[in-house]
């Protein structure tokens, strides 16, 4: 099953490739209307002609590169077992252990105040940018300006732009300084503008919402956003588990939740073969690579995970990266 996942997702990927094939000349005669257009949305939206003059001016034209990343992503083209493999190293492990050691006042602080644990805190900082090490050198407003003008995701790239023009107009981050990944997430905890605009703090008192540069910053931030959309401190995020021989797959999905008992009635076990927890939560079963791939129960935290980043691969490598963090060395 693995191999027919793998197949299909790379399908996919080819098709979307095949799909943006157009010409460089039609593309940018193409951009300069959008543009125009954009403009004129930009301004009636209340973005200053002095911001709408030296920031759409970066916008020279598409980023081709931007494209080719948009219809790579490794959460469409890797299996989610490959995906948490990669990316929940035991190096990452190490440096996430050594991340929280560093900082155990900043977490505290930040844990108390929002009721997000920090291993979850550290797992987003270690899954986005490895602790800071990356967090991106493509110019914002040109890759956003490429992907609104792009026909996938336009509509979403669009008011993301116009997010980070608000943020420029309004002086909160240097227009040099707005740098990120090649789909405009900015900062050590990857936000995109309008997650910036509002989410981002001022955690150290400096008067500046740094999420490139202050660590503080960076993890109050995070935190501010999970408790914001409901983060609930008292619960995980899942846990992997093994299903029985025969097992019926329809009730997989996000959309069916069911309580641990009746998991339990069904033959799901925690994934070393004990018992599922007592605690009665409600838990719905995904299994992302399809029948016989890895399987999860997930919880209300997962959701919110996902509403950061709408990959099942993505949450559960940062819900496994916390775990690893807590597990004895």
């Amino acid at each position: 099953m693995k191999t027919v996942s793998t197949l299909v997702l790379m399908f996919v990927s080819v098709c979307w490739l095949l799909a943006t094939n157009v010409p460089a000349k039609e593309t940018e005669e193409d951009f300069a209307v959008w543009l125009e257009g954009f403009r004129e949305e930009a301004s009636s939206s209340g973005i200053s002609q002095e911001t709408l003059a030296a920031a759409p001016a970066d916008m020279e034209g598409p980023l081709p590169s931007v494209v080719k990343l948009d219809r790579t992503q490794p959460e469409l083209t890797q299996s989610l077992d490959d995906y948490v493999t990669a990316r929940v190293s035991e190096k990452r492990i190490d440096s996430g252990r050594r991340m929280m050691s560093s900082y155990p006042t900043w977490l505290s602080r930040v844990e108390r105040k929002y009721g997000v644990q920090r291993r979850f805190i550290v797992a987003l900082w270690g899954i986005e940018t490895n602790y800071g090490e990356y967090s991106g050198s493509f110019p914002v407003i040109q890759s956003l300006g490429t992907l609104a003008h792009d026909g996938r995701r336009s509509d979403y790239f669009r008011k993301e732009l116009l997010e980070a023009l608000h943020i420029l107009d309004k002086g909160l981050i240097p227009a040099k300084s707005m740098t990120g990944s090649w789909a405009g997430a900015m900062g050590q905890c990857q936000f995109m503008p309008s997650s910036f605009r509002r989410y981002a703090v001022d955690a150290d008192g400096d008067d500046l919402i740094d999420i490139w540069n202050s660590v503080p910053d960076v993890l109050a931030s995070a935190a501010n956003y999970l408790a914001s959309i409901g983060w609930k401190p008292d619960q995980t995020w899942g846990r992997p588990v093994s299903l029985p021989e025969k097992f019926d797959s329809s009730l997989a999905g996000l959309q069916t939740s069911l309580p641990l008992s009746r998991w339990q009635s069904l033959g799901v076990r925690c994934s070393n073969g004990s018992d599922l927890p007592l605690r009665d939560l409600g838990a719905s079963l995904i299994i992302p690579d399809g029948p016989g791939g890895p399987a999860y129960l997930v919880y209300d935290n997962f959701r919110v995970l996902l509403a950061w980043n709408r990959s099942n691969a993505f949450a559960v490598a940062v819900g496994t990266l916390a775990d690893r963090f807590a597990a004895q060395k």
